[in-house]
């Protein structure tokens, strides 16, 4: 996930015959750059993002929670399908230990528990560790963040703690600083590192 988020690219999933996240009432996200898959949306059906630069925009799903573009079990557009599509990687709520969401998300739910990771070594064992660490510390410190702010939705936590777990990694014990000023400097601390992995990012 850390190498197709840095690089703009598609995430690798086994997903099989898994469509949960076409028909679990997500909202996606449109890039301006994204030509070929808006010439093939009918506008009526997108709205700008709000808070976000002109040209940024939302599709959302039908009444049964469906993408709009899911014709008959398939994607209609498969080959132009949105960069949210192609990055999109149901096991970041398993490897950041955090649910999905409501219940219009029992579908993905329901698949994320069945992914099982495994560990090489030690080292990996320790990383995964460490998202799960990342992820719990930003949900119960949301004073210590810029506005205390952070991120509302699940995959918006799991990915901000999938790109910023190596500060806690080397702050072991880091997410149980009872003092004010430990947590506060883990999270200026992750905070950097999230803009550092962000600077990185090849394209857009």
């Amino acid at each position: 996930m850390r190498k197709a988020l840095a690089e703009n690219g598609a995430a690798e999933v086994a997903c099989g015959e898994c469509k949960a996240c076409c028909d679990s009432s997500y909202f996606i996200h449109i890039r301006p750059q994204e030509k070929r898959t808006l010439g093939r949306i009918d506008p009526r059906i997108l709205f700008e993002v709000p808070g976000m630069p002109p040209g940024h925009v939302l599709m959302g799903y039908d009444h049964h929670g469906n993408c709009p573009m899911l014709v008959e079990g398939k994607c209609s557009i498969y080959s132009d399908r949105p960069k949210t599509c192609r990055n999109y990687d149901c096991r970041i709520f398993v490897a950041a230990g955090i649910g999905v969401g409501g219940k219009e998300k029992s579908r993905i739910q329901e698949r994320v528990d069945k992914w099982r990771f495994t560990y090489p070594t030690e080292k990996d064992r320790r990383e995964h560790a460490s998202v799960v660490d990342t992820a719990r510390f930003i949900r119960e410190n949301p004073r210590c963040f810029p506005g205390g702010v952070v991120p509302g939705l699940p995959s918006q936590l799991a990915i901000l703690a999938i790109k910023t777990f190596g500060v806690m990694l080397s702050h072991p014990g880091g997410d149980e600083a009872d003092a004010a000023s430990g947590k506060q400097a883990l999270a200026d601390a992750i905070v950097r590192a999230a803009k550092e992995f962000d600077a990185r990012i090849q394209g857009d």
